[in-house]
């Protein structure tokens, strides 16, 4: 069975209680279980990981080549900061679909910016955490 690695960055272990006026009142193991099913319906299994660090965040990406047939990615603050993953990103060869809970172009000037834009074959912005069912959709469409 395909598997999708849905990696999650900085502070998204805090969903649901950090900001839900930003972000709701769902947890981070609700996304996990709500993905993991539903790459069960798809056919895919869904491998979720969750770091506050850059470079677990990295080796993790390149630990996916070989083993994961795609990537489903919020890098949290680090979407914004990250050569580093993109570089990572860049060596993986299957999609790879961004996705961002709240819309980073209508927030602060210096979240508009994507550097894992740079390398994703789609991305997820601004639909809330229902985002990740359409990215984890988006990304088995791709193989």
């Amino acid at each position: 069975m395909k598997q999708i690695l849905l990696l999650n960055g900085p502070n998204l272990n805090m969903l649901g209680t950090r900001q839900p006026e930003v972000y709701g009142h769902t947890t981070l193991a609700d996304v996990e279980r709500d993905a993991q099913a539903l790459g069960a319906e798809l056919g895919v299994g869904v491998v979720c990981k969750q770091s506050n660090y850059e470079g677990e965040l990295v080796t993790w990406i390149q630990e996916a080549r070989g083993d994961m047939a795609g990537i489903v990615i919020n890098p949290g603050a680090y979407t914004h900061t990250s050569v580093a993953i993109l570089d990572a990103l860049n060596v993986f060869e299957g999609p790879v679909v961004e996705i961002h809970i709240s819309d980073i172009h209508a927030r602060e000037e210096f979240r508009h910016h994507s550097y894992v834009a740079y390398r994703a074959d789609a991305s997820v912005i601004g639909q809330g955490v229902e985002g990740y069912q359409i990215a984890l959709r988006d990304v088995v469409s791709r193989l």
